[in-house]
């Protein structure tokens, strides 16, 4: 079995033809079909019908030969589990193939997708454009963590105003980066308008596409270059494993003076014995940044996933449609209920369609925007704290994305390293309440939340 992501040493053409095999059977089949059957062949994998563990720190190489041409990349295949595991190419052949890009690298976790992307987009003093409102441990690593290497970010509060996003563009700006559906606040962003404002300016776009999962949403299909996910919320689905992913459109020219990384000789895909010596632009064309991903941060930096993890996730990719039509309805149902409770002041859920996103909604994410929401209710931060002890159905854990439903209180878990000025354009308080919805009867969940908002207020 073979990857066509693991040799660091395929030409331009190659490359292409691997991009072909890998995205084009999106337009041929069926969602839920391609989460089942995508990028796995059971005739090399001793015809399982299941995607084998191959629990396994490395492969033999048979002969001297044949392990230097692994080496030099003359051939493809597996030698080193730090940089490819036949499971886990599984797993990034499908996404990549759901998600319409060319060629994917799965990572440890949600951050190293998220910081990977960013940093090597970013390298040698590049500046990132983002908004308040990710991720707390997102905006963390971009205002505190990333200025430690030299790479900075601009933040601004609405990541779809496109004048203000537009005016922080400088020769320096590598990367425009945003959720598609922020959380907690589901805000949802303008992926089309944002990818035509950066290629207008030769910048590459990034999105973090965790929340709506691909099957609600793709950002490629709408523009963007590169997608992250926390592989671990929706798409496993169940709360088991830990992981992420990153996946290249494959169309982006990093050959452009922004981004010197990808056209500078690199010794790891050089073969400096025979006098060649290449870049990753010129040896991976559209391609380089995903391969600069693996070749430099996944075997540098080695936030490796493990084959059981990646396994776990395809098993949980596998009911991901299934998962979320449900979730979605029933997340849909819960927001109804709480904007209508004499208790809660405000609800956060751009699915209703009664926020000034309800025509981007429309447009953008006909089948849903996600399974979180949340909201505040009444009084001070006792009453929050009241409502998190009292649940028994709901689960009082940091996650999403889990088959259970999750609740939890932002401000002090999930955002706790932002800062009070992003927290308040985010609007994130301590007053703010969100929830993960899962597969509990609707009714049931409703419920429990009634019952907890009414013990909360007993005097």
């Amino acid at each position: 079995m073979t990857n066509p992501s693991v040799s660091a040493s395929d030409n331009k053409t190659a490359s292409a033809q691997a991009s072909s095999t890998l995205a084009g059977d999106i337009n041929t089949r069926a969602f839920s079909t391609a989460a089942i059957h995508g990028g796995y062949d059971t005739a090399g994998n001793a015809e399982a019908c299941n995607v084998p563990i191959y629990a396994t720190a490395a492969f033999d190489m048979h002969t001297a030969e044949h392990g230097d041409d692994l080496a030099s990349g003359a051939v493809q295949g597996f030698s080193y589990s730090r940089v490819a595991n036949p499971t886990t190419a599984v797993l990034e052949r499908r996404l990549a193939e759901l998600e319409g890009g060319a060629e994917a690298v799965a990572v440890g976790s949600g951050m190293a997708a998220v910081s990977y992307a960013l940093l090597c987009a970013a390298e040698d003093g590049g500046r990132i454009i983002a908004p308040t409102s990710l991720y707390g441990a997102s905006v963390d690593a971009m205002l505190s963590f990333f200025p430690q290497f030299g790479i900075h970010t601009d933040f601004v509060d609405d990541i779809n105003d496109l004048d203000a996003v537009e005016a922080l563009i400088t020769p320096q700006t590598r990367a425009i980066f945003a959720e598609s559906v922020a959380n907690p606040s589901t805000e949802v962003a303008d992926v089309p308008a944002l990818a035509a404002l950066a290629h207008r300016h030769g910048v590459a776009l990034i999105i973090d596409n965790t929340v709506p999962t691909p099957y609600l949403y793709r950002p490629i299909e709408h523009g963007a270059d590169i997608v992250v996910h926390s592989t671990t919320k929706g798409i496993t689905g169940h709360g088991n494993a830990i992981g992420g992913v990153v996946i290249d459109a494959g169309r982006f020219d990093w050959s452009q003076g922004r981004y010197p990384q990808f056209t500078m000789v690199e010794q790891a895909i050089s073969d400096e014995r025979n006098g060649e010596f290449h870049s990753f632009w010129d040896k991976f064309g559209s391609l380089a940044f995903i391969r600069r991903i693996r070749v430099k941060y996944l075997r540098t930096l080695g936030a490796v996933p493990s084959p059981f993890n990646s396994y776990l996730q395809l098993v949980g990719l596998e009911t991901l449609a299934t998962r979320e039509r449900q979730e979605v309805a029933s997340t849909t149902a819960i927001a109804r209920h709480l904007s209508q409770h004499p208790r809660i002041e405000h609800v956060n859920y751009a699915g209703l369609g009664n926020t000034a996103q309800a025509s981007l909604v429309a447009r953008d994410f006909p089948d849903g925007v996600g399974t979180i929401l949340s909201f505040s209710p009444q009084g001070d931060e006792s009453r929050v704290l009241r409502i998190i002890d009292a649940v028994r159905v709901f689960s009082y854990v940091p996650n999403i994305g889990d088959s259970r439903s999750l609740i939890v209180n932002p401000a002090r878990i999930t955002h706790r390293e932002v800062p009070a000025r992003y927290l308040q354009a985010a609007g994130v308080d301590d007053q703010l309440i969100r929830l993960s919805i899962g597969l509990e009867d609707v009714s049931d969940l409703i419920a429990d939340l009634d019952q907890a908002i009414e013990r909360a207020y007993r005097d």
